[in-house]
């Protein structure tokens, strides 16, 4: 597969949640500084969005979906994503492929180049809490055929993926994006395998130019035949700067999608395996010195059972492990629930395969952690969208809501409760009137923790394309301790 290191145009970019303004405690009627103690929450003030170049397939078709939910403050100024060849012209010179200009409405633009882009963007002011971007691509034919979708992430340091692979008839490249303006990112690809880290000298010291992106493919980092595994876990660890990082997964025969980052810790929840799954492999590493001894549930409709065969799995301290769990669900959706016996951190991904012989397609679902508030997703169509929604506790009370279509219409929205152990599945409401794409947000209401995938299936030619996508929360709030008044400073 051909991939070309591309520029990248845009402002230098923040983490999701960023700034927030202090609030100042003023006087008291004595004169002295009135104390307030204690925090407050506030919308984000910036927020930025990196995505990789999409395809290198002459027979893919890519939309791009943006949309910010409102609720922040500030002037509302648009919130565009800027394309990467037109990095060398400027800021002004730049034409942006989508520009969002105002909140509650998605945007879309859709591109079949095969050279197209990664694409850099930033959201300020009211249109910051929550702004979201999904980028979709169908394949027709070739290495990674089917559907292929990936919510653009945040620049970070550190990002853990489960579930890459060097074998036989996969393509897997890591796409690394460095928003920065003028800074060099520098960055270590480090791969684990069943035997521990796998020696690849050529991952050491990746450098990723400014507003650049740099596509690695993972066959070519081991040193040796060794390092050809089906099952590897990848670190993204950045030494200075700061990166985008997503894995794009082709495989010859059995399609191909895009890995998102896994959360880390002594608890993980998988969400969204779909009824239909005919294959189902968790992936799971131990980045500390301790072993992980892992419980598994699954999280279905009426209740978590222990899956005949794979109530446990041992993790050695750094090195992959992995469990082919089948058909799993057994014709009923549900979640993958797993928690650390000792309370040791590991993180975790699935591989979902739909679908047999040469009609099969794939999709990863890693470990996301739990809506607080809310969580968006921008891309949901008429037909083929479904959400997952697991309690992995206690009953939780959440509402859906649909945006207008990026055509036109309503908003509408819907209350569901998910009980305890549970993962409910429904379709969004439809926006009324609505036509076009448009987002769907997860609100929490109350109860216990409620994690959230949303998969979008378009089958074509019997092949059951699908994606999942994890909805994480937002984080379009930060907290921002509050202050008081001390005059008594400028006398010190």
């Amino acid at each position: 597969m051909k991939r070309t290191t591309l520029s990248l145009l845009a402002t230098a970019a923040a983490l999701a949640a960023v700034t927030g303004v202090a609030v100042v405690a003023g006087p008291s009627q004595d004169g002295t500084a009135a104390p307030r103690t204690g925090t407050a929450r506030m919308p984000v003030q910036h927020t930025s969005a990196l995505c990789p170049a999409p395809t290198s397939s002459e027979v893919g078709e890519t939309t791009y979906t943006a949309y910010a939910p409102g609720g922040g403050r500030g002037e509302t100024k648009p919130a565009d994503l800027l394309p990467a060849a037109d990095a060398k012209k400027g800021d002004k010179g730049a034409k942006p492929v989508l520009s969002l200009k105002a909140p509650g409405k998605p945007v879309t633009a859709t591109t079949d180049r095969s050279d197209a882009p990664a694409l850099i963007g930033s959201a300020d002011g009211a249109l910051a809490p929550g702004w979201t971007v999904q980028q979709t691509t169908t394949i027709a034919a070739g290495s990674g055929r089917g559907l292929q979708g990936l919510t653009c992430t945040a620049p970070d340091t550190s990002f853990w993926f489960p579930g890459v692979a060097t074998a036989k008839g996969r393509q897997d490249y890591v796409h690394l994006t460095n928003p920065d303006a003028t800074t060099a990112a520098v960055v270590d690809l480090e791969l684990y395998g069943k035997d521990g880290r796998v020696a690849a000298p050529t991952g050491e010291g990746v450098t990723v130019p400014p507003r650049s992106t740099v596509p690695v493919l993972l066959t070519t980092l081991p040193e040796s035949s060794d390092g050809t595994e089906g099952d590897l876990t990848l670190h993204v660890a950045a030494r200075s700067g700061r990166v985008g990082a997503a894995v794009q997964s082709n495989d010859d025969k059995q399609g191909g999608d895009w890995l998102s980052a896994s959360d880390a810790g002594a608890g993980a929840v998988l969400p969204g395996i779909p009824a239909d799954a005919t294959s189902v492999r968790l992936v799971a590493f131990a980045p500390g010195s301790d072993d992980a001894d892992l419980s598994l549930k699954l999280a279905g409709p009426s209740g978590s059972i222990r899956p005949a065969g794979h109530e446990a799995l041992h993790v050695k301290s750094g090195m992959t492990a992995s469990a082919e769990l089948g058909a799993v669900t057994k014709g009923e959706p549900g979640s993958l629930l797993l928690t650390s016996e000792d309370g040791v951190p590991f993180t975790a991904g699935l591989r979902v395969t739909r679908g047999k012989g040469d009609k099969q397609e794939t999709a990863f679902i890693p470990a996301v952690r739990p809506i607080t508030t809310r969580g968006t997703v921008a891309d949901a169509r008429e037909k083929g969208t479904t959400l997952s929604l697991t309690a992995p506790e206690k009953d939780a009370q959440v509402k859906v809501v649909s945006s207008a279509g990026s055509e036109g219409g309503a908003p509408a929205s819907r209350t569901y409760t998910v009980k305890g152990g549970t993962t409910l599945t429904v379709e969004p409401p439809k926006p009324e009137g609505g036509k076009g794409v448009w987002a769907v947000g997860v609100e929490k209401v109350s109860g216990g923790p409620v994690h959230a995938s949303r998969m979008l299936t378009l089958p074509k030619d019997g092949v059951p394309a699908f994606t999942v996508q994890p909805l994480p929360d937002d984080r379009s709030t930060v907290e921002v301790p509050t202050v008081r008044q001390d005059l008594s400073a400028v006398t010190r």
